[in-house]
């Protein structure tokens, strides 16, 4: 078999973490990278990953939720039965986030078919890769939208769902100019069919510290941590700071405060258990008013779904004691949740072939992280790849950085993973 396209291309992990500096340069904002689903920099951005993918000989397709879609075409021996390994991750961020989040997962197999198709090597197998449009849940405060649609997972009634100027998730498709205009049966059709794929893979940041610790330069996730995340909105009585009295007060800041350290309680007792306030405000709030409401969010994790579900009955049965004592209210509305993602052993252990053929080790570690692979779990087996993060191991946030020497031995892993792949035995 012929030495990996790679290895004519030494230069293509510094060409990687060039294009994120490209695709970073549209922003929702000054100074920093902001990308929420649909805005111009969001638009912007996928017109720009289209270019890519079709520059490196893919063909192109932008579905009904703005997923970008492109497909390296199998050989001709392949047949017209040939089936799907896909891979891909997403181009939305978080506010002021950092540039390797999901666009890795992206930018990283297009360099990848790139170096294919430049060698004329075709796969005996069709090979997309996608760039999932949205899973951060920035604007419309729901994680996974576009991994949902391609899993046929999309739930309809999020179309209602509101940003924070008041435009609805379908208002916002029909202005897209995306295929469909947001209708329910767009979406719908948009839905890959499961006896097509072969698998789904996503390379990634690690998004934390271990594979830095350890000195390694790449690990293989043994599973996707569960999340749920919840919206909370405790309503208490504005009045005068200065007449009402300590004992007469119904303070909502006071309540969610508590309630805020009840979930940092309760999350501490697990090892595996994590659990997040990262949004927490007083609406109209002013200094010597008592809060009348205060909203706050909760994102809560763990390995195991069991464990998670029984912090968040305590949680919410704690916000409830909270806010009778309190005197206050206090409204919960539960966004989608979603289970644990074991990855499949047979695919980690092909990883884990190509890892030692280049005498890495084969480390194996769990994400704590979501990841649009967990979405692509519910229709097919699934397998990720972690790069090591530098600066502590830092993300979302604009310090997330990772080496080119990194990414251009993840690509090199990528392709020699693709080129001895093995379809699964029974499948």
């Amino acid at each position: 078999m012929p030495a990996s396209p790679t290895a004519s291309l030494p230069s293509l992990g510094q060409a990687i973490l060039d294009r994120a500096d490209q695709l970073a340069r549209h922003s929702d904002m000054e100074g920093g990278l902001t990308c929420a689903y649909l805005t111009p920099a969001h638009r912007a951005a996928q017109a720009l990953l289209a270019e890519w993918m079709a520059a490196a000989g893919m063909d192109v397709r932008v579905d009904a939720i703005g997923n970008v879609i492109g497909r390296y075409a199998a050989a001709a021996e392949a047949g017209p039965g040939a089936r799907v390994l896909m891979t891909g991750s997403h181009f939305d961020t978080v506010r002021n986030g950092g540039r390797y989040d999901g666009r890795l997962g992206i930018l990283l197999p297009i360099a990848v078919v790139d170096a294919l198709h430049r060698a004329g090597i075709r796969l005996p197998y069709h090979f997309e890769v996608v760039a999932f449009a949205e899973e951060e849940g920035l604007r419309f405060k729901t994680s996974f939208l576009a991994s949902s649609v391609l899993a046929g997972r999309f739930d309809p009634a999020l179309l209602e769902r509101r940003d924070t100027a008041g435009i609805s998730l379908g208002e916002a498709l029909a202005g897209s100019g995306l295929p469909g205009g947001g209708a329910a049966a767009a979406l719908a059709a948009a839905a890959v069919d499961p006896a097509s794929l072969l698998g789904f893979i996503e390379v990634h940041i690690e998004q934390g510290p271990v594979l830095l610790h350890h000195g390694l330069p790449l690990g293989v996730v043994t599973q996707i941590a569960g999340s749920s995340r919840f919206q909370v909105r405790v309503g208490g009585t504005a009045s005068h700071a200065g007449t009402t009295p300590m004992n007469l007060r119904a303070d909502a800041a006071a309540a969610a405060a508590e309630m805020v350290l009840l979930v940092e309680a309760r999350c501490g007792e697990v090892a595996s258990l994590v659990g997040t306030v990262g949004q927490l405000e007083v609406p109209n709030g002013s200094s010597n008013v008592i809060p009348g409401a205060c909203h706050f969010s909760m994102d809560i994790r763990a390995g195991e779904d069991g464990i998670r579900e029984a912090a968040i009955a305590d949680i919410l049965a704690g916000i409830e004691r909270i806010a009778a004592r309190r005197g206050v209210s206090a409204q919960v509305e539960r966004v989608t949740p979603v289970n644990n993602a074991p990855c499949a052993r047979w695919l980690m252990d092909q990883f884990a072939t190509v890892l030692a053929k280049r005498g890495l080790q084969a480390f194996e570690l769990p994400s704590g992280a979501g990841h649009d692979a967990m979405m692509m779990q519910r229709i097919t087996d699934i397998a990720m790849l972690f790069v090591r993060c530098g600066n502590g191991g830092i993300s979302h946030n604009p310090l997330e950085t990772i080496t080119a020497e990194d990414a251009q031995l993840a690509a090199e892993v990528l392709v020699d993973f693709l080129r001895h792949f093995q379809p699964r035995q029974d499948a």
